[in-house]
């Protein structure tokens, strides 16, 4: 997304715990741990909005799930409160609804049904997020990203892709779409491209004006034919290899 985000009116402050190389026009570097709150405290000042796609991405064990997804989140929405930061867009995830058949088309008020550890952590973020919207003024949007790649690399990605421009976009919709369209302060949206063959609805979309530039189906001739056993749950869930009782991601 680093590539699309940059405009002349913004300056992107950019937080990571590895190196991220030399800034670039229009941004600011900073090596930070959004695991340590002293840390979350002193990059928030000044900060208008936050997009926050910080964590591990993937399954891996629950105490590492919870130091960085579960309580990193918690530092950054706190410290974000306390800086008076007016807006904080959330990568969720597929993963906190993961466990919903292919065949049901959800929109983003439907219960929560994690298929992992982490996707229980996006289930937490969101609930965290919605409170610090309602009760300290945060106004917040959760994105919930299915498969953030540059380009489809199988057939459940024909319904689950978001590619980086429309990820660019999304985000930077979540953070300056004013707060008359999020109800409570909150809203909750499908974090895909245009796909034909999304199980996704695409509710709040015109409320933040995105507007999908990209849809997977024109990569469909290339992986149409990379799909695992349709009788296996992987292929009948959302989530795919996550919902598998014996997937540990990370951690083997």
């Amino acid at each position: 997304m680093r590539d699309f985000l940059p405009d002349d009116s913004t300056v992107l402050r950019l937080i990571d715990v590895r190196d991220l190389g030399d800034a670039r026009p229009g941004e600011e570097l900073v090596t930070a741990d959004l695991t340590s709150s002293t840390e979350m405290r002193a990059v928030m000042e000044g900060v208008d909005a936050v997009i926050h796609p910080g964590g591990i991405a993937g399954e891996d064990t629950y105490g590492h799930i919870r130091d960085v997804n579960v309580d990193g989140t918690y530092d950054v929405l706190k410290a974000a409160r306390q800086a008076g930061t007016r807006r904080v867009a959330f990568a969720s995830s597929i993963h906190a609804v993961g466990l919903y058949p292919r065949t049901d088309l959800i929109g983003p008020e439907v219960p929560v049904r994690p298929d992992t550890s982490h996707g229980v952590s996006k289930v937490y973020g969101e609930a965290l997020g919605r409170m610090y919207a309602e009760k300290y003024g945060v106004t917040f949007v959760s994105v919930r990203i299915c498969s953030f790649r540059p380009r489809p690399r199988d057939t459940r990605h024909l319904s689950t892709w978001l590619s980086p421009r429309d990820a660019a976009q999304l985000f930077a919709r979540a953070v300056t779409a004013p707060p008359e369209v999020l109800p409570h302060g909150f809203r909750s949206v499908a974090g895909i491209s245009g796909n034909a063959r999304r199980w996704m609805t695409p509710e709040s979309w015109d409320a933040l004006g995105y507007v999908p530039q990209d849809d997977a189906e024109s990569h469909a001739a290339e992986v149409e034919s990379l799909r695992g056993d349709p009788d296996d749950l992987t292929e009948q869930r959302q989530g795919g290899v996550f919902v598998s009782p014996n997937y540990r991601g990370r951690t083997g």
